[in-house]
Parts: structure tokens; C-alpha cells; sequence
């Protein structure tokens, strides 16, 4: 009983860090978001998470995300300012679409979960999926499916935890991060409490690795594919006046 506790306790966070490391214009999902949000503050892993929290919610306006969203594009997509990669590969290699991809898909042919691609536009080891896709199993254990149990486990240890800490560090330091300051307090602390739940050991420091170097005029293919992408998302996003029912970033197939 207090292990299907725990387990719908995490869900709840990686839902939360879901809605937040996963472009989104819906308010339906901001509107979860504050609630998530609401629900921590009252119930914290720590003093220094539920201040972080109460900081993060004196900075969203209720009604609106605008706030949350012009400080997701300034950390991530614009242009004028440095940009946050946000897949295991680039923090493992220098390079998307890399071996953290393919272990990812390699994970994921072992479960009913898919990408749908029309809805979520990142790799498979971006960030964002990693932490919806955490979220979703856990939900599929809580359900009784616990075959997910050693998938989830391998995904954290072999992926998530290898790269969380240089990620986070460069969310918490870029010049425009702000309320994403405050998440990133949260997410250490989650992470922190994951390690001990699974038993997993927080990785040495990587020595650091030569990444690719970008010119003012010319772009890799696969960074050009990147933006085109991005952009893609947003020009068909929903409008705030016409939010639809929040989209799920994934469809859950029955296995073959």
C-alpha cells in the first residue's frame, strides 16, 4: 500500500516537470500545471522545495501563461539568446539523434508507449519525453502492469540520471531563467529522493566533451531539422482563446 503511495507521489512530479519541459500553448495543461503546483506546495518533499514551489506560483499568473511561456522560448528557442539543448545524446556525445536515442527506442519497443510525432516533436531522449514518458509507466504500474518496473529503472539509471545534473546546471545558469530557477530546485531535490528510491548512484562528472559548434550562417541538417520542427509546433500549437482538451503527447498501443 505505501509503495502504490510513492509510486502515485512520483507520477505526480514527473507530470509536473512534464508540463513544464514540454512545449505547450494549451492553458488546459497550464491549468494542470497550477494545480500540480497547488497540490506541492501543501505537500513538499522538503522546506527549501515547498519555498521554491511558493516562488514558482507568485510568478505565474493564474489565468494566463504567457509568463511561463516567453521564459520557456528565451531558455530554448530564441535565437538572441544562448539555447538549452535538451537530449541525452547532445549532453553525451555533442550530437542529437545520437546513441541515447537509439538505447531509448530500444526501451521503448519493450513497452505499448509510441511517439506520436504529430503531437510531440522532439527525439525520443529529449528531456521532455524521458519525463512524460517516466509518468506514464508509472502510471501503468500503479495499474498492476509492474513489468515496467525494471524498464522505468533502466530508463532512469541508463539515461535520465546520466545527464540530469549537466542539464539542470545549464537551466539554472542560463540568463534568462527565472521561474525555471525554481523548477530546477525542484527537479534536484526529486531526483535526489529517485536516486534513493531506486537505488541508483549520482554519476561522477563527465569529463567534457568537444560539441558541435554552430557558425552565425551556416547550420547543421540536423539542427535546421530541429528548428523546422520547433517552429512547425508552434505555427500549429493551439491558440490561448482556443484551447482545446489537453492533447496527449503519446499514444498507448496494445503490445503485439
Amino acid at each position: 500500500m505505501q509503495d502504490q503511495s510513492l509510486m502515485k507521489a512520483r507520477s505526480i512530479y514527473y507530470n509536473l516537470f512534464s508540463k513544464f519541459f514540454v512545449y505547450s500553448k494549451d492553458v488546459t495543461v497550464y491549468f494542470e500545471l497550477i494545480n500540480i503546483l497547488k497540490l506541492l506546495e501543501k505537500n513538499p518533499l522538503d522546506v527549501t522545495t515547498g519555498e521554491a514551489v511558493s516562488r514558482i506560483l507568485s510568478k505565474l499568473d493564474s489565468s494566463s501563461n504567457v509568463a511561463l511561456v516567453q521564459e520557456y522560448d528565451d531558455i530554448f528557442h530564441n535565437p538572441e539568446t544562448k539555447n538549452i539543448r535538451t537530449t541525452a545524446s547532445y549532453y553525451d556525445e555533442g550530437v542529437e539523434s545520437g546513441k541515447k536515442r537509439v538505447e531509448m527506442l530500444q526501451f521503448l519497443a519493450k513497452t505499448k508507449i509510441r511517439r506520436n510525432e504529430s503531437e510531440f516533436a522532439e527525439y525520443e531522449d529529449s528531456i521532455g519525453f524521458i519525463l512524460t514518458l517516466m509518468a506514464e509507466l508509472n502510471e501503468l504500474i500503479v495499474n498492476g502492469e509492474e513489468e515496467y518496473k525494471n524498464t522505468q529503472h533502466c530508463i532512469f539509471e541508463e539515461i535520465l540520471n546520466d545527464f540530469i545534473e549537466d542539464f539542470a546546471k545549464d537551466v539554472y545558469e542560463h540568463e534568462c531563467a527565472d521561474i525555471f530557477k525554481d523548477v530546477i530546485i525542484v527537479l534536484k531535490a526529486f531526483i535526489e529522493f529517485e536516486r534513493l528510491y531506486l537505488q541508483v548512484s549520482k554519476p561522477s562528472p563527465r569529463e567534457e566533451i568537444v560539441r558541435e559548434v554552430e557558425s552565425c550562417d551556416v547550420i547543421s541538417d540536423e539542427e535546421a531539422q530541429r528548428r523546422a520542427r520547433n517552429k512547425a509546433m508552434k505555427a500549429n500549437g493551439p491558440k490561448i482563446e482556443d484551447a482545446d482538451p489537453e492533447k496527449i503527447a503519446y499514444d498507448v498501443e496494445s503490445e503485439v
